[in-house]
Order: C-alpha cells, then sequence, then structure tokens
C-alpha cells in the first residue's frame, strides 16, 4: 500500500540537492508549484487553444486556459475537503504528516498544468499528430526508431507531454525547467506507463499512456521517491499516484458542467434543455423556486452551473474518503465521477450522452476538428523531413523558423521527431493556422 508520508514531498525536479524550505516564507513549496505554472509561457498560450469550441470573437466561450483555471479552484476545494475530514478524524494529523495540509495546493498546481501538453485543436490535434505516423508521410520512419519509440509517435497523448514540458531540458531553460515538486508531477499523470502499455481498458491506469521513452527513466525516478506501487518493469506500468483522481475529478466536473454552459451561449442547446440536465443532477427541491425569481436566462444556468459543481464536488470528495485504502492500494479502477451514488450519477451519464450527440458532433465542432487534422498534418508534412535530413535552400529555410530552444544536438530519428513535435505541439491554433497558410503559399506574412 502507497503511503502518504512518501507521496507527499517537496522534493523538486531538477533541484533535488538545492531543497531547503523556510517556514516563514510566505508560499509553501506546492504554492510555488502553482505560481510557477501560472506565469509561464506555456500557460499562457492555452488562451488561444481549443476547449471544445473554436473561439467565435464576441461570444464567450472557455478556451484551455479558462478551464484550466477553472479546474484548478474546484481541484482546490476536493483537496481541501479531504484534509479537512483527516483533520477531524485526528487532530495530531499536522503533526504526523507535515505536508498534509498542502494536498489542495498540490492538486490545484496539477489541476492547472493538466492540459499543457494538449496541442492545437484539442484531442484532433492528437489524432493528426498520430495519423501522419500510422498513414500519412511519417510512415516511412517506422524502422528509423524502435518499436518503444513508434509507440509514442502513432499514439500521441497530451499526457505525456504534459509531464515532457515541465521536465526536459530545452535548450537555454536550465535543467530543471519548471522544477515542480516530485508530487505535483505524479497528480498529473493520469495513466502512469508507457505508450506500449497504454490503451488497454482493464484498468484506469493504462487507458492511455502518461510518458514519452525520452521521459521514462526520469518518471521512474519520480515514482521511485514516491513509493508509488510498480505493476511491471517492462513495459513500465505504475499505479496512480492517489491525488490523480482528485485532480481527473475536477476536470471531469468542469468540463461536464461547462460545455452545456457554453452550448446553450451558442445556442447550441436550449435554456430548457439545459435546466432539465442540471436540475436533475442538483436533485435540490428548492432550486425551482430560486429560479423562478431570476428574470435572465444566463443568470439562471448560472446558478445551476454554481449548484452542480457544487454537488459534484460534495459527492467526489466524500467517494475518496471513503474509498481511501483502496485508492492507497492502487485498486480503485474507474474515476471518481464514474462511481457516485445515484442519482447524481444517472444524471452525469445523460449529461454525457446529450453532449456526444448535440455538442461533440455540432458542425463547427467538427470542422475544427477537420481543420486540425490539414493544419497539424501540414505542419508535420513539411517540418519532419526538414529538419531531419535539412538538404536544400528550403529546408534550412524551414528549420531556421523551428525556436533554438527546441532544437537537440541529439542526432537519432526519434529525438528530431520530438523537437518537430515540441514546436508544433505547442503552438496555439491561430498561430498553427497562420503558419501553415504562409509555408504552404496560401497567405503571405506582412512586414512591418
Amino acid at each position: 500500500m502507497m503511503q502518504w508520508e512518501k507521496l507527499l514531498s517537496a522534493k523538486r525536479w531538477g533541484s533535488e540537492d538545492k531543497y531547503n524550505s523556510d517556514p516563514t516564507e510566505a508560499r509553501s513549496e506546492f504554492q510555488r508549484d502553482y505560481d510557477r505554472l501560472i506565469f509561464s509561457s506555456p500557460f499562457r498560450r492555452l488562451q488561444n487553444k481549443t476547449q471544445v469550441f473554436p473561439l467565435p470573437g464576441s461570444i464567450f466561450v472557455h478556451n484551455r486556459l479558462t478551464h484550466s483555471l477553472e479546474v484548478a479552484s474546484v481541484g482546490k476545494s476536493l483537496g481541501r475537503m479531504f484534509y479537512n475530514h483527516l483533520r477531524t478524524q485526528n487532530h495530531q494529523i499536522d503533526d504526523d504528516l507535515p505536508l498534509i495540509s498542502e494536498i489542495g495546493n498540490i492538486v490545484s498546481a496539477a489541476c492547472l498544468a493538466h492540459d499543457l501538453g494538449n496541442p492545437a485543436f484539442g484531442h484532433s490535434g492528437e489524432a493528426a499528430i498520430s495519423h501522419y505516423f500510422t498513414d500519412g508521410d511519417g510512415l516511412k520512419y517506422q524502422k528509423e526508431v524502435s518499436e518503444a519509440q513508434w509507440a509514442d509517435l502513432t499514439h500521441f497523448e497530451g499526457n505525456a507531454n504534459a509531464i515532457r514540458i515541465l521536465t526536459h531540458p530545452y535548450a537555454g531553460k536550465g535543467y530543471g525547467s519548471f522544477a515542480l515538486t516530485y508530487s505535483t508531477l505524479a497528480a498529473i499523470a493520469k495513466y502512469p506507463c508507457e505508450a506500449s502499455a497504454g490503451h488497454q481498458k482493464a484498468n484506469i491506469y493504462t487507458k492511455k499512456y502518461g510518458f514519452f521513452q525520452s521521459e521514462q527513466a526520469g518518471f521512474q525516478k519520480i515514482a521511485t521517491e514516491l513509493g508509488l506501487s510498480q505493476v511491471s518493469q517492462s513495459p513500465l506500468v505504475y499505479k496512480r499516484h492517489p491525488l490523480v483522481y482528485l485532480v481527473e475529478a475536477a476536470d471531469d466536473i468542469c468540463y461536464n458542467i461547462i460545455d452545456l454552459e457554453d452550448a446553450h451561449r451558442l445556442k447550441i442547446l436550449s435554456y430548457q434543455e439545459v435546466e432539465a440536465l442540471l436540475l436533475a443532477l442538483c436533485n435540490d427541491p428548492r432550486m425551482p423556486g430560486r429560479l423562478a425569481e431570476i428574470e435572465d436566462d444566463d443568470a439562471k444556468i448560472g446558478l445551476l452551473r454554481a449548484k452542480s459543481i457544487s454537488v459534484l464536488i460534495g459527492a467526489c470528495s466524500e467517494l475518496f474518503i471513503n474509498e481511501q485504502n483502496t485508492i492507497l492500494k492502487g485498486d480503485f479502477n474507474a474515476s471518481l465521477i464514474d462511481r457516485i451514488p445515484e442519482p447524481h450519477r444517472s444524471a452525469m451519464k445523460e449529461i454525457a450522452r446529450i453532449s456526444v450527440q448535440k455538442i461533440y458532433n455540432y458542425s463547427s465542432v467538427v470542422q475544427i476538428e477537420v481543420a486540425g487534422y490539414k493544419v497539424m498534418g501540414g505542419l508535420l508534412e513539411e517540418f519532419v523531413p526538414a529538419y531531419l535530413h535539412n538538404n536544400s535552400h528550403y529546408t534550412r529555410k524551414l528549420v531556421d523558423l523551428i525556436p533554438k530552444q527546441f532544437i537537440t544536438s541529439r542526432t537519432d530519428t526519434y529525438s528530431k521527431i520530438q523537437t518537430v513535435l515540441d514546436f508544433v505541439s505547442g503552438m496555439t491554433d491561430l498561430y498553427a493556422v497562420e503558419l501553415f497558410r504562409k509555408i504552404k503559399g496560401i497567405s503571405f506574412p506582412s512586414i512591418s
């Protein structure tokens, strides 16, 4: 069984020998994690990355940045509720586990970073990168990389890319990069296994994968330090850090509820449709009376959204508390949101059904997915062979467009492909579209 004494660590990635926490400092080590993330360039770029809907201009919809901030807020509440429960059960808990009061801050920081590795165009961007290697021009590189490395490329995963962004020593950035604490890094890893073990639905920790081959040794170092339960060595698989369940729950709560709110703003769902879905989730007999006192539909949905999130936080928190021993053993084989009690579980399933039917298949959402395939695939078609071979005036000009921080001194094919993926996956939707149009000759850059 995993132990909180080891699972909570303020040791910092890349700065392990420099940890010297000062109790007189205004911020804890985990609050520093949060601040480092929120002031970082990769986090700011989330502002122009699609969450679900293409950014329509005058009508506000959530992007990856606003989503991440909301997830962090919910995650902090989940962590604090768990800590408050532990404190009521054991008044000496802070003496026994000095870092236990920081769980809310750890979860909040991990929530802030949970989408950091997602490329432009949401999950369509991930699929487009994978498609380039499985069915596009990238297929010809299969014989130049190992089987395990090929699994990374053909199943490009934003979760693994987040770990890479947070730990990889990019040129000029210093070895520690973000230098986050080990516990925050582990709390991000929803699927702590390598790609060849991922995409197996039997276990929640192998539904996808959590680190590339290039970061495998680093993640193993984190897992060993924190005492994560190891399932196998080859392929490398661990069970989840317990706080992953809270990070995942915060994400599930936010996107399920907020997507309904955005769909109403864009007139994809009527007020009556959203009201029916959220009233069933709230299960509060007083809510219809409160709604009757409000005239504005957006304000009504705001109230329903707030109440729904509160209900789900309470249900997920209670479940995490009740299942703590099973979770510490690594044997809780579901997300918290999938195991909340009735009637909330059925209400969430109906929200998920309607979301797939009417939101995620809405014309503008599908259009952005198709555009993502074309744009991301088109960029890879240009930059991957250019960087791998760089044998002409044209390819040298293309390589000059790749920021120096991504350029690697390694000469193997896998590392050089990762250089291009680091560059392309970090782009915002708008930058990717503009660069695609320019290098394909569809538009020309302005000279100012």
